[in-house]
């Protein structure tokens, strides 16, 4: 089965993101636990947790099919003590909010060594991070999600997810997401062309390489999201499905390969009023 959806707001409580994921039609979502844009937050109330889990359990959404992401501020890279110290505090607050809320997987983006450390430096951060982390919880996987290479951000070859998995401890709780947008603007090109094929293999030859170097069984969500700017650009701008430089074929790939099935398949394109139709587009080609 392939679990098609949205990052959906979680506005007036996580209780309300399933109920915005059922009304677009989807059977999976992404969602923030807390405010992405703040250090620290309210705890959730046993009232969230309950009907959180109630509102799933009614529309048919299973944990399989969520796909929470984690605070835009956080950093396990951070070169510095006291912004490693506060992003991993945060990053188990983070996880621990997975664990009340039945959910088996936390997406975040794994770090940026701001030109202060070397990259094998940022990445055994990283590691060690995810590392404490699992060590403090359980049931919930760390999912890195990779980058578009901006900046001095990591996670935007798959030599870097591979390194940081070879040092995270408990491999049977970490795993990778893939954006499309991130993969394509890193210089993966992922176009698969048109009916006529005119692009050739890209995306076969991608996901070739995905498999050797970081391995399927890592792959434990994917962001589906066009992308505005060219391949090898560096430059994160997502795009509706089919009106960017990566092209409608990729999509139509991931959702008729079983490779991709029983993962989280979550749309963040910029228009929310074409999210139904796009998840419509998706299980058409099933």
């Amino acid at each position: 089965m392939k679990y098609f959806g949205a990052h959906i707001s979680a506005s007036g409580g996580v209780e309300n993101a399933p109920l915005n994921a059922s009304a677009i039609g989807a059977n999976g979502f992404a969602l923030f636990t807390k405010n992405q844009r703040q250090w620290v937050s309210a705890p959730l109330s046993e009232e969230n947790i309950r009907l959180f889990k109630e509102n799933c359990g009614k529309l048919g959404f299973v944990p399989d099919s969520i796909l929470p992401h984690d605070s835009y501020l956080i950093n396990l890279g951070h070169p510095e003590d006291e912004g490693l110290g506060k992003s991993r505090a945060a990053f188990l607050d983070e996880m621990q909010r997975c664990e009340q809320l039945g959910l088996n997987r936390l997406n975040f983006h794994p770090g940026s060594h701001l030109g202060l450390i070397s990259e094998t430096e940022c990445l055994r951060r990283i590691a060690q991070s995810i590392n404490m982390a699992l060590d403090k919880t359980s049931g919930v996987t760390a999912v890195i999600e990779n980058t578009a290479g901006q900046g001095s951000n990591l996670g935007f070859r798959f030599e870097h997810l591979a390194e940081i998995i070879d040092q995270v401890e408990d491999k049977s709780r970490v795993g990778v997401c893939i954006d499309t947008c991130h993969a394509f603007a890193a210089g993966y090109d992922l176009r698969a062309g048109d009916e006529s094929g005119i692009f050739g293999g890209g995306f076969d030859a991608v996901f070739e390489e995905f498999g050797r170097v970081v391995g399927w069984k890592y792959l434990k969500g994917m962001h589906l999201n066009d992308a505005k700017k060219p391949c090898g650009s560096r430059v994160d701008r997502h795009e509706t499905l089919g009106n960017g430089e990566i092209g409608i074929g990729c999509f139509k790939k991931i959702a008729s390969d079983p490779r991709f099935d029983g993962i989280p398949l979550i749309l963040e394109t910029p228009d929310p009023d074409l999210w139904a139709s796009e998840i419509a587009q998706l299980r058409a080609n099933q």
